[in-house]
């Protein structure tokens, strides 16, 4: 007698279910979803992507944790790490750091603006090929103009293996997982500071040295010995031993 009654709550629950959904929605260009594979991504990159995205828009969570973003990919912590510095290295995603003075609280935000610059390029490439013209209405992100995106192309031609030892040494030395922040700011110094991996490795050497083991601290290293000349690892041996001596 009751299965008119439950079945009328079922649906009353699908309809406010389904309200509910409509409400919380996230915009996936449709653009990406047909060519991320020409970008170079994955499907499970693609994925990661769309998380970013999705956490951006309806949790308006600009920097999920390595752990978040695994559980709802499904994939790895360490996969989701490999895979968003790989993603900063080829310039689709960065970082921006913002500083809230008067509570002196750092904030970071996954910036995807270089995502939606190549995703515009082919946009203009699909309306010239189909003898169209691009509107640039398609999807209101796609017109973000990017304020920090950095030239992350350049230095692509390092190869993948020396630039993976570097990571895997720092992780070694600071006994932990990168931060995206930290991955960046490794593939800032190969790819746009063009130092070299050897005297990066002396750097994080002096910082060990030195019981200042932070990013901070081997910046600035590396800046000292670029301001003085500094190019290659016997430079920077006997640039540190000159002034260790005038110390004594």
């Amino acid at each position: 007698m009751n299965h008119g009654h439950a079945g009328s709550d079922a649906q009353g629950w699908s309809a406010g279910a389904a309200a509910g959904m409509s409400q919380a929605m996230a915009v996936i260009p449709y653009t990406l979803l047909r060519h991320y594979r020409s970008l170079g991504l994955s499907d499970r990159e693609a994925m990661l992507v769309i998380h970013l995205l999705g956490y951006q828009q309806v949790e308006y969570k600009a920097f999920p944790s390595f752990e978040e973003l695994a559980e709802v990919t499904g994939s790895p912590a360490a996969f989701v790490a490999t895979s968003l510095q790989r993603l900063m290295k080829i310039g689709l995603i960065g970082i921006d750091e913002y500083v809230d003075e008067s509570q002196g609280i750092h904030y970071e935000r996954y910036n995807l603006n270089g995502l939606y610059e190549k995703l515009a390029l082919r946009l203009a490439e699909d309306g010239k090929e189909n003898g169209t013209a691009v509107t640039p209405f398609a999807s209101p992100l796609l017109n973000a103009k990017s304020a920090s995106a950095k030239g992350s192309e350049k230095g692509m031609d390092l190869p993948d293996k020396e630039e993976r030892n570097l990571f895997t040494i720092f992780e070694k030395e600071f006994g932990r997982p990168l931060s995206p922040m930290e991955l960046e700011t490794i593939s800032g110094w190969v790819d746009a500071d063009r130092y070299p991996d050897e005297l990066i490795l002396l750097a994080l050497k002096e910082a060990v040295f030195a019981g200042k083991l932070h990013f901070r601290y081997i910046d600035r290293i590396l800046l000292e010995w670029s301001r003085n000349r500094v190019r290659t690892a016997q430079d920077a041996k006997a640039y540190t031993q000159k002034f260790r001596n005038i110390g004594r």
